[in-house]
């Protein structure tokens, strides 16, 4: 039996898609598409969330390397605060797919949801510890969404960004309230909008 929906037949460049950043306070979400070469296959790749620091980057780098295709793509805080942090999500991974080259012809996404797909595609829940194209999906979205909270926090070294990477620790929901947001901050989530309401009151 076919995987894909609708009775499509089975691919040869598939993608696997996956983007991390959902729960966070501040920064981008994130999502990437990687088409694996069988010819060039790669040990090790698992869930981004059960790897270490180290391996992920080492990943990261042989991914890159030896992917037939891969893509990143960033939705912006202001697009997260305007669609709301479901469809961001969806509008990365639809855009991280439409980046590759080759393309692909089918995609398996991590998840119970579709983005909006111009090929056929397949919704996996657990799909980033089980698929390895998705797991290699999963790894570059986080090792680049992590990069780019590093460099935040550059900017912004009050809040701790490099530490906790936007998510809400104690140490993040204090300087929130300390410092108040800032232009990294998503307006539309609750802590955020709670330290904003008191703000004005």
């Amino acid at each position: 039996m076919s995987p894909w929906v609708r009775g499509e037949p089975a691919a040869r460049l598939v993608a696997g898609v996956d983007e991390v950043g959902r729960g966070p306070l501040a920064g981008p979400v994130v999502a990437a598409a990687v088409i694996l070469d069988p010819a060039e296959p790669i040990a090790g790749l698992a869930d981004s969330k059960k790897l270490t620091e180290k391996r992920r980057l080492a990943l990261d780098n042989e991914i890159r390397n030896r992917a037939l295709a891969w893509a990143i793509s960033f939705v912006s805080v202001e697009e997260i605060d305007d669609l709301n942090i479901l469809q961001a999500s969806l509008e990365a991974m639809s855009r991280a797919v439409a980046e590759l080259k080759p393309a692909a012809e089918a995609a398996r996404v991590d998840g119970n949801r579709l983005p909006r797909l111009s090929v056929p595609g397949q919704a996996i829940v657990g799909g980033d510890g089980s698929v390895p194209e998705i797991s290699a999906a999963s790894i570059l979205a986080k090792v680049a969404r992590d990069r780019w909270m590093v460099e935040a926090d550059k900017r912004y070294p009050e809040y701790g960004f490099a530490g906790h990477k936007g998510y809400p620790t104690p140490a993040h929901l204090a300087a929130l309230r300390n410092h108040g947001p800032c232009d990294l901050h998503r307006r539309s989530f609750a802590p955020v909008r709670a330290v904003l309401v008191r703000s004005k009151a």
